[in-house]
């Protein structure tokens, strides 16, 4: 009777179409949780199998992730669901097209969006993005129900003010709730800072916003309300209007401030977000992280480390694709191929003896492994554009 039980709760996720990657070892681990779940809720009375009764329970949520380049959110939403999905480097535009990064929880589901950093034209013509790039932002803000911005707080020059790019596109889909993340909170040595920041961006309209998240933060909101009561000796006028230009958001419902590299903060956002979650059907299993292939995911990692190990410019010359996949006894077999522009270039990428490429496929390897959680054998060789390729 409970074999039954479950292999209808099975067949009720199974969909049509390609499958996303979910970790190669997924329909194991799929099959073991619906069948501990069945083994759990045997307990006395029989529960019904229908799948409208499911359905009804599960809740969904999709969040568009958008910021500036380098604001840090491809880190955060690896921290947020706790997988390793999106691409990061030190370097801008390491994400070039929006993606799923999705993470579930009892009857709640949450698909998070990792677009691009958003970018002018001037940005377009010096970096030659294509068009999907520009798009894909507003692509994944129409597909969603909330807008996370995050910015960053380490820049001393931009920290006080919204981004024009950025301010026109909440402008134009103003009807869609937005809440603000000021990231890398670490980096500042004052707090108070952050009052000011945050006043700048929400147009100082703060009793507004509904104080959403830890108790730390809001007992700083009363804190900050009692110095504003306070007599003041005419330094905070100055600290508000110290930047050259305040330019914010007055419509944002929440502020969370984090730090991707150390996790503050990080939960209060998840629970935001599951929160605001409505009933409706998942779009994925349990066990899934992202919608990205593995193929894709492997081409990107090496993409990201080249943005790293690779000086100025010379990394967004580069063309990475991926010449052999494969999942032989449990591990990952892979070859890339990095295209070079010219000789120099292909010699600066290898270093002397083949160091800095060993480096860079060491790195990536190490990346891969905390992806897919198995072992991987991965090879990187260099081609100059036009010629044979060289190892």
């Amino acid at each position: 009777m409970h074999d039954i039980g479950m292999a209808l709760l099975l067949l009720r996720r199974i969909r049509i179409g390609p499958a996303p990657f979910l970790g190669l070892q997924h329909c194991q681990r799929c099959f073991s949780a619906r069948l501990s779940e069945n083994v759990s809720n045997e307990s006395g009375t029989e529960q019904s199998n229908a799948p409208a009764d499911s359905n009804s329970t599960e809740r969904l949520i999709k969040v568009a992730i958008v910021g500036m380049p380098n604001a840090g959110k491809s880190t955060l939403i690896n921290r947020l669901i706790d997988q390793r999905v999106c691409p990061v480097s030190a370097k801008v535009h390491t994400t070039r097209k929006a993606s799923k990064a999705i993470h579930s929880k009892a009857n709640s589901q949450a698909i998070l969006f990792d677009t691009p950093g958003l970018v002018g034209s001037r940005e377009i013509k010096k970096h030659q993005l294509d068009t999907q790039f520009v798009s894909a932002c507003r692509h994944a803000i129409q597909h969603s129900a909330l807008i996370g911005v995050v910015h960053d707080v380490s820049n001393s020059w931009t920290r006080h003010a919204l981004s024009p790019v950025l301010l026109r596109l909440l402008e134009e889909y103003a009807h869609i709730p937005s809440f603000l993340i000021l990231n890398k909170i670490d980096t500042l040595k004052s707090k108070r800072i952050l009052l000011d920041i945050v006043r700048n961006l929400t147009c100082d309209q703060l009793a507004s916003i509904r104080n959403y998240g830890p108790p730390t933060r809001r007992r700083k909101s009363r804190d900050a309300g009692a110095e504003e009561k306070a007599p003041s000796d005419g330094l905070e006028g100055k600290e508000i209007t110290s930047p050259s230009r305040v330019e914010g958001w007055p419509h944002f419902t929440e502020i969370f401030m984090v730090s991707a590299m150390t996790g503050d903060g990080l939960r209060e956002v998840m629970s935001f977000i599951h929160a605001n979650a409505k009933q409706q059907p998942w779009e994925h299993l349990p066990d899934e992280h992202t919608d990205q292939p593995p193929e894709q995911l492997i081409v990107q990692s090496v993409r990201a480390r080249l943005l790293d190990f690779m000086p100025q410019e010379i990394p967004y010359l580069l063309q990475t694709e991926l010449e052999y996949y494969e999942v032989v006894g449990g591990r990952i077999l892979a070859s890339t191929i990095v295209t070079c522009p010219n000789d120099r270039i292909a010699r600066l990428v290898c270093g002397e003896s083949n160091g800095k490429l060993r480096q860079i496929n060491e790195q990536v390897t190490s990346d891969l492994i905390e992806t897919f959680g198995m072992p991987v054998l991965l090879t990187i060789t260099t081609r100059v554009r036009n010629k044979e390729s060289k190892s």
